[in-house]
């Protein structure tokens, strides 16, 4: 079934549309926010959340690419969840190495001046991630937005563990040496 016509089953209040977005997309999703959990029983809780969240926004809402869609509230309720789970303690998952990762790099704060310097930072960030190669740019994604392991990264682009290694090894360097040449302290 065509994504149109999941949305038209959200708009008609059509229960079978959970059912349908659970058969074509809970696969990617589980993958996505177990990366960010590492419990599968968390996130059989965040996909609940998220089917809920689906079924109260669509409608008013009528996303134009409804994966990019699920995977972006998926992605903030498994974050959320992750956050009140680890308040106490830290537990390390695909979530905790890549954001580790990037920490050298990458600050936050919470000041309106912050705020706006994370705005400048995301855009900068977004630019450097387009201007890498095709290759580079879904190793980069797949590690620091989607949260995949090393080797799934390995699997998916049919390339080695240590070539994957190598790309977010340069490609951590090269955003950091553009950052600065962006006027961002890092």
């Amino acid at each position: 079934m065509q994504d149109k016509q999941i949305i038209e089953l959200y708009f008609n209040r059509d229960e079978t549309a959970i059912a349908i977005t659970t058969e074509k997309y809970g696969n990617y999703m589980f993958k996505i926010a177990f990366n960010i959990l590492g419990d599968e029983e968390d996130v059989n809780e965040v996909l609940n959340d998220t089917y809920l969240s689906v079924w109260n926004s669509i409608p008013p809402n009528n996303p134009d690419i409804f994966s990019s869609y699920l995977v972006k509230l998926v992605r903030r309720k498994a974050i959320d969840r992750f956050r009140a789970n680890t308040r106490q303690k830290r537990i390390p998952t695909e979530y905790t190495v890549s954001t580790d990762e990037l920490d050298d790099i990458l600050s936050g704060g919470e000041s309106p001046e912050s705020a706006y310097e994370a705005k400048q930072l995301s855009g900068a960030i977004n630019a450097f991630v387009k201007s890498l190669s095709a290759v580079n740019r879904n190793v980069f994604v797949a590690r620091y937005y989607f949260f995949d392991s090393i080797k799934d990264i390995s699997q998916s682009f049919g390339i080695s563990e240590s070539k994957v290694k190598n790309i977010l090894f340069r490609s951590r360097r090269e955003l950091k040496e553009y950052l600065r040449e962006e006027g961002f302290d890092v």
